[in-house]
């Protein structure tokens, strides 16, 4: 009987964002911890050493490797920073998880220019000035794979009135478009996961009543976790993906394909049934 040799033996990678504040994983701590458990070794970037301490105990306690590099993405200096650290650290670099994310609500009538200015900031900028100096590293080891975290946001409406949100997660695809395009001959691979409803340290605050709204209202009836994502994003980090670059992959249990009608109960006779009776 073979052992399996680890998807990303040998890879370092960098996770922005990696870092958890609660007991629920988000994006970036479930991201790391796999790409871990598949042999990659892993910078874990996040403005709290606290939050990133959670997510190193975890991939050490599972005899990975990983490191934490603290700083600001928002920064050229610091993401200029973060991959000179992962080169210094483990001699290279192969996978960059663009993941950070911030949110305000409000309109364009009513969104308050500050906070737009900081989403644009957080939510693409970090992506751009990461990007920039992740790249030249990826060159020197022959190539590798960008992952941005975008969201289905990003495509269509989305059920909350945070236009500034929205708009920087369509800016992500766009980015990763234009970045696919543009360093595909240098080696460099970028693709980007947009996630549907799921369940992390980002909606931790919901209800369960909202919960449920969200769950009931994909095809699969099913809510999804920070770990769907986190399993994309090995995928499109390893070479199983190796041919493809500049798509969008939504991890959103079917939710971008349908519209609200499609996924009512029917009855036998295939009408829906009335107000007080559907069940989303």
């Amino acid at each position: 009987m073979t052992t399996r040799k680890p998807r990303l033996d040998g890879k370092v990678a960098i996770v922005t964002g990696a870092g958890t504040q609660g007991d629920v994983a988000g994006t970036g701590q479930a991201t790391a911890v796999l790409l871990a458990r598949e042999g990659a070794k892993v910078l874990l970037a996040d403005r709290s050493e606290e939050n990133a301490g959670r997510t190193l105990e975890t991939i050490e306690k599972e005899g990975g490797t990983a490191s934490i590099f603290t700083g600001d993405v928002t920064r050229s200096a610091d993401c200029r920073s973060m991959a000179e650290t992962a080169v210094a650290r483990y001699g290279g670099l192969h996978i960059l998880f663009n993941n950070v994310g911030l949110s305000y609500p409000g309109t364009v009538v009513d969104v308050r220019e500050e906070h737009w200015d900081e989403i644009m900031s957080v939510n693409i900028k970090s992506m751009m000035l990461a990007s920039r100096h992740a790249i030249p590293a990826m060159m020197k080891t022959g190539g590798g794979s960008i992952i941005n975290v975008a969201s289905i946001d990003g495509f269509r409406s989305g059920w909350s009135y945070n236009v500034a949100y929205e708009t920087s997660k369509g800016g992500v695809i766009a980015l990763t478009i234009n970045m696919a395009v543009q360093h595909g001959r240098d080696g460099i691979r970028v693709n980007c996961i947009a996630p549907g409803h799921l369940h992390g340290s980002f909606t931790a605050g919901l209800s369960d009543a909202h919960r449920e709204l969200r769950k009931r209202s994909t095809p699969l009836g099913t809510e999804g976790t920070a770990w769907d994502v986190g399993h994309a994003a090995v995928f499109l980090a390893s070479e199983e993906s190796r041919w493809i670059t500049g798509v969008t992959l939504p991890v959103d249990a079917g939710s971008s394909i349908a519209l609200p009608l499609s996924v009512l109960p029917r009855d036998e006779d295939g009408i829906l049934p009335d107000a007080e009776s559907a069940r989303f």
